[in-house]
């Protein structure tokens, strides 16, 4: 378990004061709880017949116990505040920490774990963490004080009753092992499961609108059932096997009690027991019972705990992008003169994608890669963002290796427009001032009416203070493309890169838009992926790629005249 909360700890630091008051608080509530059955047993002992009646004992001894228990619902109370507060602040930096490691992992871990499955650690596998870990500092340390105070008092009272009580002991604790020992694997199946569902989900929610025009509607709905029927038959096993470790216990503990009774019982007949000190070691054989009890829930619980914790640090753990270099390269003004140097690159080793390729981008050029699918364009703009680094040769911006340069350096001067627009819920203002949060509100309408966006966005209810949803809410797809392309070009990048940049917008649109482009690529370079080659027709230079190579380059005229791949790509799509 220290092996498992080792990574844990650290989060803990800005808490210690409030750890030690949880458990000072709960140190006092269980030493008061473990000296108010004294009183109690004293206050009986005071009655010893009729007409025998210690009354100020009595009475004494009622208040004090009394006292005592007021206080010690006090110290559980307080214990009870301080753990809320430890663990609320503690999974709250959790998560904190988890979004802000989110930011600096490479877009391959995203590619290769489920958007759901992601999400599942930040939500339900920290709360599943945060449930258990609330239980063990309410219960566990408490408990532990309460068996071995219980315990010593027992020693000191009656040693022959601890001794049958401590001889017992081991069995309930052999008992909650073995369950718990055997729970581990069925909470880590229902929390993988429940991972599964929770990206299926997402998944299905967000291609609705394929699922129903395809009528995959009842496919959907039994792949569903069948990741639910797993999650579920993980839970029940789950919950199963640590749901009988309390009663377990339970009769292990009720047989303490029981030979503590019976053990009193014949010292109370031989005389070497008063009635009231037989009700005291009652008292306290259910009291260090109760712990026992407790403990095995939070055991069970734990592992659960435990579970969701060792998720969440699954990603907290994952490396991060490679470390910028200790001393980059810098540039105080950046031409825009990009090469592809002998470029290698995977993302299978096995499966190579990329083979030495070579390609050159000089200041303001426009460049199109044009080609079948999966042949390699958007990687090779991937490469050139840093997303991913070659695995052999080298790009360079301006004479410069880019891997010399740090990622901040190289992406605040290149713009990037995809194909899936992305918005963020806000205003259309604080969208388009995304990637430059000074702009001023004359340059964003400026931007705005460039790309032919601010007729649609006065047309808005509040115009650019118009709050927009999650992914643009109810713009149409190409009035959500126009708001990403100005984003891009209000940032002022050098280098600009359109991956199928105008694939959402009516041809009208992309003609105007198409226009306001090619003014505005001058004296930038320009890295434009297209299918439909007449956007690429007034490119300086494109560049034919084919498995990953580049067949041919030129411009559109001298490729057409070549009567290669790019003729053969132009009559298909005139066909």
């Amino acid at each position: 378990m220290k092996h498992a909360l080792s990574p844990i700890l650290p989060l803990l630091r800005p808490y210690r004061g409030t750890l030690l008051l949880s458990l000072l608080f709960s140190a006092a509530y269980a030493g008061l709880s473990i000296a108010t059955p004294l009183f109690f047993g004293q206050a009986i002992d005071a009655i010893a017949g009729v007409g025998q009646v210690d009354f100020a004992l009595l009475q004494s001894r009622l208040i004090t116990a009394g006292a005592l228990t007021g206080v010690t619902a006090l110290g559980a109370y307080l214990a009870s505040r301080a753990n809320a507060r430890l663990v609320t602040g503690l999974t709250k930096d959790l998560r904190q920490d988890l979004f802000r490691h989110l930011q600096t992992l490479p877009i391959a871990y995203l590619d290769s774990h489920p958007y759901g499955d992601t999400l599942a650690r930040f939500t339900s596998d920290v709360d599943q963490f945060a449930d258990g870990l609330q239980l063990f500092l309410t219960q566990f340390f408490s408990g532990m004080l309460t068996i071995l105070g219980t315990l010593g008092v027992l020693l000191a009272l009656q040693p022959v009753v601890a001794a049958a009580v401590f001889v017992l002991t081991p069995l309930s604790l052999f008992v909650s092992r073995f369950i718990t020992k055997r729970t581990k694997k069925y909470f880590v199946q229902r929390t993988q499961k429940r991972g599964a569902l929770t990206a299926a989900t997402e998944q299905t929610v967000r291609g609705l609108p394929a699922v129903q025009a395809y009528g995959r509607e009842d496919a959907e709905n039994e792949a569903f059932r069948r990741l639910n029927d797993d999650l579920a038959a993980s839970t029940l096993k789950a919950v199963f096997y640590s749901s009988i470790t309390n009663p377990a216990t339970r009769f292990v503990n009720s047989l303490v009690y029981a030979a503590v009774a019976l053990t009193g019982a014949f010292g109370v007949l031989g005389g070497s027991l008063s009635v009231g000190l037989l009700v005291t070691v009652l008292g306290y054989a259910n009291q260090y019972a109760k712990p026992f009890n407790e403990i095995s829930a939070v055991l069970a619980e734990l592992q659960n705990a435990l579970t969701g914790a060792g998720r969440a640090l699954e990603l907290l753990q994952a490396p991060s992008e490679a470390p910028d270099p200790e001393q980059p390269v810098t540039h105080d003004a950046v031409r825009g003169a990009v090469a592809f140097s002998h470029v290698d690159f995977s993302y299978d080793k096995s499966r190579p994608l990329i083979r030495d390729l070579s390609l050159a981008a000089e200041p303001g050029q426009t460049v199109a890669l044009v080609g079948t699918t999966g042949c390699g364009k958007t990687t090779l703009l991937n490469l050139l963002l840093r997303f991913y680094d070659p695995d052999g040769g080298q790009i360079t911006l301006d004479g410069e290796n880019i891997a010399a340069m740090t990622r901040e350096t190289l992406r605040q001067n290149v713009g990037l427009v995809l194909q899936e627009t992305w918005l963020k819920t806000g205003t259309v203002t604080e969208n388009l001032t995304f990637g430059r949060p000074d702009a001023t509100a004359d340059e964003v309408v400026a931007a705005a009416k460039r790309t032919r966006a601010d007729a649609f966005i006065r047309r808005l209810p509040a115009g650019y203070d118009t709050v927009i949803g999650d992914g643009g809410g109810s713009l149409s797809e190409g009035q959500k493309q126009l708001l990403c392309i100005t984003r891009v070009l209000l940032a002022d990048p050098n280098i600009l890169i359109l991956d199928e940049a105008t694939s959402n917008i009516d041809l009208a649109t992309e003609i105007a838009v198409q226009k306001a482009l090619r003014e505005l690529t001058k004296g930038r370079t320009c890295f434009i992926v297209a299918h439909r080659l007449s956007t690429v027709m007034h490119a300086d230079v494109i560049a034919v790629m084919d498995r990953g190579r580049i067949v041919e380059t030129g411009d559109h005229e001298t490729l057409l005249a070549k009567n290669g791949a790019y003729k053969t790509l132009w009559d298909a799509m005139k066909a």
